[in-house]
């Protein structure tokens, strides 16, 4: 049976919809049977991101009011091909749905796939609660900013409220330059502050605004933030908890005069 595993946050903003494509992706790049489930009902950019928008026939809506079966309604990612995504509706009385129906989609495909990541909206409105209802793990994104790990932190209150069986975090958009001049908030304190196991550290880093852009994962060796990714995806498959390091190149002398050069660029 799959994992079923909600992405959340309690600010918009935060990259979470981005976060939720490129863990797919890695996740699949190894080995596992992935399906993204967008169930920003009305607000969905899941399509975009993943660059599928041109090619959905079918959408959640659809499956809920029974006019395709669940498989029918996938469209699997270029160039991955046991990475699936169920697009959501662009236009639809999203009080139609309720958190019982996403729950049986999530059933029905549970069967087929290793990993179900829900792409949750943010904030804690009816559109949260539906999607975290039929899941079993959540996993919270936050930014290195006061105002994104407030409003994570109540996100992780309500969470505590259901019946998960994890609940992790990951830092996004983190500047390693910042963090190296002690003028950021590190990954480790925020993991504390929230009382969450970290489990991946996402750079801020123009790779992840390219591929964005491009509408589609980062999949490209060079960019380190696919580094990046591919520590989060191991420490959630496997149970570890490695933090890729976003300061490393901004210590030392030559550290020094990276930040300098950065800072002047900024």
């Amino acid at each position: 049976m799959a994992r079923k595993i909600v992405i959340t946050s309690g600010k918009g903003g935060v990259g979470k919809t981005t976060v939720c494509a490129n863990l797919g992706a890695q996740l699949a790049m190894m080995g596992f049977r992935v399906v993204l489930l967008d169930v920003d009902i009305g607000l969905n950019n899941l399509d975009v991101v993943a660059g599928i928008e041109n090619r959905i026939v079918y959408d959640i809506v659809d499956v809920i009011e029974n006019k395709c079966r669940p498989r029918q309604a996938l469209v699997q990612y270029d160039g991955i091909p046991s990475l699936y995504i169920l697009p959501s509706a662009h236009s639809y009385n999203v009080g139609k749905v309720t958190g019982e129906n996403i729950k049986q989609v999530i059933a029905n495909l549970g069967v087929t796939f290793d990993y179900i990541l829900i792409d949750c909206p943010a904030g804690i409105e009816l559109g949260f609660h539906r999607a975290v209802f039929g899941a079993s793990e959540a996993i919270v994104v936050t930014t290195p900013h006061i105002s994104a790990i407030r409003d994570a932190d109540k996100v992780v209150s309500i969470l505590n409220s259901y019946n998960m069986t994890g609940i992790n975090l990951i830092v996004n958009r983190v500047r390693g330059d910042l963090i190296a001049g002690g003028e950021m908030i590190d990954a480790a304190s925020i993991s504390e502050m929230l009382r969450l196991k970290l489990i991946g550290v996402i750079p801020d880093d123009d790779g992840i605004a390219r591929f964005s852009s491009l509408g589609g994962a980062v999949t490209a060796r060079e960019a380190k933030v696919n580094q990046a990714y591919a520590v989060l995806a191991h420490n959630l498959a496997n149970g570890t908890d490695f933090v890729f390091d976003c300061t490393e190149q901004y210590r030392g002398i030559w550290g020094n005069i990276k930040r300098s050069l950065k800072r002047r660029l900024n």
